[in-house]
């Protein structure tokens, strides 16, 4: 082991973490014959083979096991070296870990930009990912603050509502409804509907409130990004329901239909495992987003200019 690299570390805690080559080339941005070599390299470093593969899946043996264990406990250490290094310094130098739902993509990168231009010495690490791959990261405890649109039921997590995210009824813009008020909810059930994939905590609100009345929709499609849906959509495939901060850009192409119950009242949050101790940079960030998004609230909408926070610096 004395001849294994703490790259190669790197790349096999990746592969094993995903189960595939491929995948942790994919995170790490590396081809897949360098994770190949790398993994094949650290192989004859142990002495013991660390995958077998049965069939088409690959598995840890129980060196890779062990090792894999180590890898957790060793990156656990450096990201303990690294906060207090980062707390000494002060802002200067460090990295953010943000776990992302896939709807807060139109608005935390936003708000990434003006922090970055405050403290340009951080490094950003943003992971954009459905409600359920986010619960793996926060198991597996991968980043340092979450933005979740729904609270975790089965983990002891901190949490701080930052920012409203209504859910609205998508149509083509010029769809027939588009200028009646007080739709029945009952009439979503006549139209072809465009639903996320399973997994997704949209999909989950919106069926929640579609079994609350009753309703059955005729789900024409599912779709596993609000883009594909809104593309979908503007093609006249049908309607669908998304947050209202995914048309920040293009509204021109769509229609929100004043639909009964709607908007889906829900929030965005700030959270963090209960217990874990956020570095001074989590903490900034965290700070920096709140007051961010009662200045969003405060304006009476989403587009931030350049200068959005120049106040904070």
């Amino acid at each position: 082991m004395n001849q294994a690299t703490l790259h190669q570390l790197k790349v096999f805690e990746a592969a094993a973490r995903h189960g595939s080559f491929t995948r942790a080339a994919e995170e790490l941005f590396l081809t897949q014959p360098t994770i190949s070599m790398q993994i094949k390299q650290l192989t004859r470093s142990v002495g013991l083979p660390l995958f077998e593969q049965v069939g088409k899946r690959l598995y840890l043996t129980q060196a890779g096991r062990e090792l894999f264990a180590t890898c957790r406990q060793i990156f656990e250490t450096m990201d303990k070296f690294q906060m207090t290094i980062a707390n000494l310094k002060g802002l200067k130098q460090g990295q953010l870990r943000l776990g992302v739902i896939t709807t807060a993509k139109y608005i935390i990168p936003r708000l990434l930009g003006p922090f970055c231009q405050l403290y340009p010495g951080i490094d950003i690490s943003l992971q954009v990912t459905n409600h359920e791959l986010i619960l793996d990261r926060m198991m597996n405890n991968l980043d340092d603050l979450y933005i979740m649109s729904q609270i975790p039921d089965h983990f002891d997590v901190n949490f701080e509502p930052f920012l409203e995210n209504p859910l609205v009824v998508f149509a083509p813009a010029n769809h027939p409804l588009k200028k009646e008020k007080n739709i029945p909810i009952e009439r979503l059930g006549e139209e072809p509907f465009i639903m996320r994939e399973p997994g997704s905590g949209t999909r989950s609100a919106v069926q929640s409130l579609l079994e609350e009345h009753g309703i059955k929709v005729k789900v024409k499609l599912e779709l596993g990004s609000n883009e594909a849906i809104k593309q979908a959509i503007a093609g006249g495939l049908g309607i669908s329901v998304l947050s209202r901060h995914t048309m920040l850009s293009d509204a021109a192409e769509f229609s929100i239909l004043d639909v009964q119950h709607f908007p889906i009242k829900r929030n965005w949050y700030i959270i963090h495992p209960a217990g874990k101790q956020l570095s001074i940079i989590a903490y900034t960030y965290y700070e920096y987003l709140l007051d961010a998004a009662k200045k969003i609230t405060q304006q009476g909408g989403l587009i931030l200019d350049h200068n959005f926070m120049n106040t904070n610096s």
